[in-house]
């Protein structure tokens, strides 16, 4: 039987923080056996793909008031972890689009970069900013074979995305 431990991101949702810090925590606390029970302001869709290559199987339930409470429940067979494909800008053209998606609350900008992303030509780029480092972008520009590169500005206040699309 899986024992679940609680993590409650609400607060830190409300707050305009971001929570993903704070469940990786609790994940690298878990013991064998024992999975995670997430509660949150929003049904977490990206999270899903992050703790599936973490091993990790998911469960969904809305609560009142829009919150959803997520049971994560270790799978049968332990799977990779994601790892980001290195890169440098020396060979990167310029961004043929660019984002800004400061203004927006989650899951809009994941949501704009994608599509925006689909429709680059092979090898072009786009570069997007952001108020919060997109985490639970990252998996799904690898699913789908795109590089990026990112980081925060010297002010820390703007994070500047780049993502290049397949060759």
């Amino acid at each position: 039987m899986i024992e679940y431990i609680d993590v409650d991101v609400r607060p830190i949702l409300r707050a305009g923080g971001e929570p993903f810090s704070v469940i990786m925590s609790a994940l690298e606390r878990l013991e064998p056996g024992q999975g995670l029970r997430l509660y949150a302001t929003f049904k977490p869709v990206p999270l899903f793909a992050v703790m599936a290559d973490k091993g990790f199987a998911h469960a969904a339930q809305a609560l009142d008031a829009g919150e959803w409470e997520v049971l994560f429940t270790p799978a049968e067979t332990k799977q990779t972890a994601f790892v980001p494909r290195a890169a440098t800008f020396d060979t990167w053209p310029e961004p043929t689009v660019q984002l800004d998606n400061r203004d927006l609350e989650p899951p809009e900008p994941m949501v704009r970069i994608l599509a925006a992303a689909e429709k680059l030509a092979p090898g072009e780029t786009l570069s997007a900013l952001l108020r919060r480092e997109p985490v639970f972008l990252f998996p799904q520009l690898e699913k789908r074979g795109y590089r990026w590169l990112g980081g925060f500005s010297p002010d820390g206040t703007t994070y500047e995305l780049t993502v290049r699309a397949p060759s």
